[in-house]
Order: C-alpha cells, then structure tokens, then sequence
C-alpha cells in the first residue's frame, strides 16, 4: 500500500481523530484505546525485514498499521507504522506522518546500512534534520492555533518540539534530545562484520556519540540472526505498544551494539578515534561537528543527492490491481493515439489513472 498525499482526505482523518480526542478517546468497553505513530526512515534499501527474506524496496511512503490486545477482552491498542524509502531522496515526505496529531505520541525510527559507512553520516544527517525541521514546524503551529482557540487557558498544552528528559539523564546539559523518542537501527551487521576492526570501532564509537547526544536508542541487527531481530522486534514494540524493551546492553565495539537510551555517557563513549588526525587542525564548531569531521577522514561521504527512481510503481507487480491497470492500459493507449494531451506522469500518482 502506498500513501499518497490527498489534502482532503488527510484533512477528514485528522479531523476525525481530533474529534475522538475531544470525546476523551476512543472507547471500547469502557476503556481507551491507545493509538501510538511510529515513522521509519533510512539508508536506501537499508530496512531489516522480520523474515529470512531481504525486504523489497519502499516506495515513497507506506502506511500500515499494527493492533495488540492488552489481555484477554480488553481492546486493542492501535501503532500507525509509517515507513519512508527511497533514502535521501524523498525526505521531503516526512510532512505527511509528521503532523499537529501524530506528533502527540510519533516515535521515529532511523535505519543506518551498517554495510555502506561512506554514506552513513550523510544520510543519517539529512533524514534527521529533515524530521526535526517538520517536527519544530508543526510543533509551533499547532502551539500558536491553541492560543488561538477560545478558553485556551484551560487547554492541555500540546505536545512540544522540546523533548524534557528525567533531571538524573546522562549529561543531560550537554546534549540535544531529539524531540520526540528515536531509536537508531543498524542493519546488516552480518555484512559490517567483515570490516577492518579499527574501522568498525570508528563507526561503533560514532553511532554511540550520536545515538547519546540525541538522547536515543540504539541496536544493530541482522535479518541472519533471529536472536538480534527478536531483540530489535522489543525495541519497535516498546515504541508501538509501550512494552518493556527488555535490559540488555552491549557496548562492545566487537560485538554487535544494544544500548537504550540514557544508559550511555560521554565519558563510556570517550573522545573520537583519531589515530593519525590531528583534532586541533579540523577547526571543528562543537562536539558534534568533530566527531563527523573524524568520521569523513576515515570515510569520505558519498553525495547523498539521490535522484528519484524512474522506474514506474504503477508497473511493479506488489501493487497489481487489475482492473485500475486495465483502465490505465485503456488511458495509456488513447494517450498514444493522440486522444489525450501531454500526460503529467508521477510516480505520486495515486490512482495510476
């Protein structure tokens, strides 16, 4: 299923949750539902699958969604998963699940290809910026339409683009928590594995700088160990359903890395791996800017400027559907007699017609 922006549409499903909000939630059997949004982002053909097999290319964005029972007759609580591809590309997208509602109880999950470090920071840095960006957007606008709403005195404040941790977290005067709870994926360890052993704790020491300074999760897994994705399953559903994320930690560089959010600190994380840099001569603007210069001496960063995929979704036999195909094979075939005029062509068409 692929989601395509509809300002209508999208309007009357907002409308409808804030209308459920209003009546105190929705209810079944006298008791709320929960309803949390989890949104997915990352490196290009980078997302780990829950089976043996590699996942298929997302294209554009896709929406699911995901149900749990709480126990026996008791009513389901409701994860709204929306999933990003495309890498770089198509990061402008992040306005759709990112809005005034969703941001009320949004996670966000980035997923780093473990196997291509000279494209990890890049990508990692624009799909965050790109996600901060429309979270501190509509973060402000929806603050702004409260103060405008009659009797907003008594409102409860919604939700802010500053995230407030517990007065005990790790150096909490020195990071820049992410506004709402991110967890850091790293897929394909079985493949980063096989790398240099000096280059491996760079890219470890990296993540965990920028995993702590964000104030997020962090694990790296593989779709070839059932014991790391069991382990990566507990951290999506913590954010989905809010169960326990389990207590295991691991912040050995030679094994793979499984390390909650605030169980770190800058001075486990220790200072950046420069073996034959000179920190002084990188003219660095703060911490977070040395350790990436460090980062690109020892992989130079591929330009992240992807170009949109041409290839037609409209012809891709996952989202076959006979009779719209039919038409627009009927559409396509007047077009090329002539009978149509210049047809604007869109992989974001949504009916393929």
């Amino acid at each position: 299923f692929v989601f395509i922006s509809s300002d209508t549409l999208w309007e009357l499903a907002a409308a409808e949750v804030r209308s459920r909000e209003t009546e105190g939630g929705e209810e079944d059997g006298g008791e709320t539902v929960s309803e949390r949004s989890v949104f997915l982002m990352g490196s290009k053909a980078g997302v780990c699958s829950p089976s043996d097999e590699p996942s298929k290319p997302t294209l554009a964005l896709e929406y699911t969604f995901g149900r749990r029972a709480r126990g026996h007759n008791t009513p389901k609580d409701i994860a709204h998963l929306w999933e990003l591809g495309g890498g770089t590309s198509l990061s402008d997208l992040v306005q759709i699940p990112i809005t005034p509602v969703s941001i009320r109880s949004l996670s966000v999950i980035l997923i780093m290809d473990l196997s291509k470090p000279n494209a990890l920071w890049g990508t990692m840095e624009k799909l965050l910026q790109a996600a901060q960006s429309q979270l501190e957007k509509v973060s402000s606008k929806a603050q702004q339409a409260q103060k405008a709403r009659p009797g907003a005195k008594h409102q409860t404040p919604v939700h802010s683009a500053a995230r407030v941790l517990p007065k005990d977290y790790p150096d909490r005067e020195l990071i820049s928590p992410f506004p709402v709870p991110l967890l850091i994926i790293g897929s394909k360890y079985d493949i980063f594995q096989e790398l240099d052993s000096d280059k491996r704790k760079v890219v470890c020491k990296t993540l965990r700088f920028v995993a702590h300074y964000y104030a997020a999760s962090l694990i790296f897994t593989s779709i070839k160990s059932e014991t790391l994705m069991s382990k990566t399953k507990s951290f999506f559903s913590h954010l989905a359903f809010g169960l326990d994320r389990g207590k295991t930690m691991s912040c050995d560089s030679t094994k793979p890395l499984i390390i909650p959010a605030g169980s770190d600190s800058f001075s486990q994380i220790g200072s950046p791996p420069t073996t034959d840099v000179d920190i002084t001569s990188l003219h660095a603007k703060n911490p977070k800017d040395l350790w990436k210069k460090v980062y690109e001496r020892v992989f130079p960063q591929e330009s992240t400027s992807e170009q949109r995929e041409l290839k037609d979704p409209a012809k891709d036999p996952q989202y076959s559907e006979p009779q719209i195909d039919a038409m627009r094979a009927q559409k396509d075939q007047l077009h090329s007699c002539g009978s149509y005029g210049k047809a604007h062509q869109s992989p974001m068409d949504l009916g393929r017609l």
